[in-house]
């Protein structure tokens, strides 16, 4: 049975940093792909950032690029997400996804995290 456990969240004042960690648990995190999406109450949830099953490859929603830095550490099952420069619109429950897949589209991963909520005062 795959599970993911998200940690990281919290209450931080815009321009400060956040880092959420991802421990992934019945595959190993070098045979899955993995993701972090993001959801406001009464919204969709939306893509942040995905990286590939070996870790060389990632890709961000436009508003994060260059403050956001997902990245995994496969020896420990565990994918991150740094987030610097954080903006009050940052705010969001984030939760992590696993799949094969290479992809930012939430349909396609099989395997997510119950979340932790990140909020960002201004």
């Amino acid at each position: 049975q795959v599970q993911l456990v998200e940690s990281g969240g919290g209450l931080v004042q815009a321009g400060e940093s956040l880092r959420l960690s991802c421990t992934i648990s019945g595959r190993p995190s070098s045979s899955v792909a993995m993701g972090w999406f993001r959801q406001d109450p009464g919204k969709m949830r939306e893509f942040v950032a995905t990286i590939n099953k070996g870790g060389e490859l990632a890709s961000y929603r436009d508003s994060v690029k260059g403050r956001f830095t997902v990245s995994k550490d496969n020896a420990k099952n565990t994918m991150y997400l740094q987030m610097n420069s954080l903006k009050p619109e940052d705010t969001a429950y984030y939760y992590c996804a696993a799949d094969y897949l290479y992809t930012d589209d939430p349909r396609e991963y099989s395997y997510w995290g119950r979340g932790t909520q990140v909020t960002v005062s201004s």
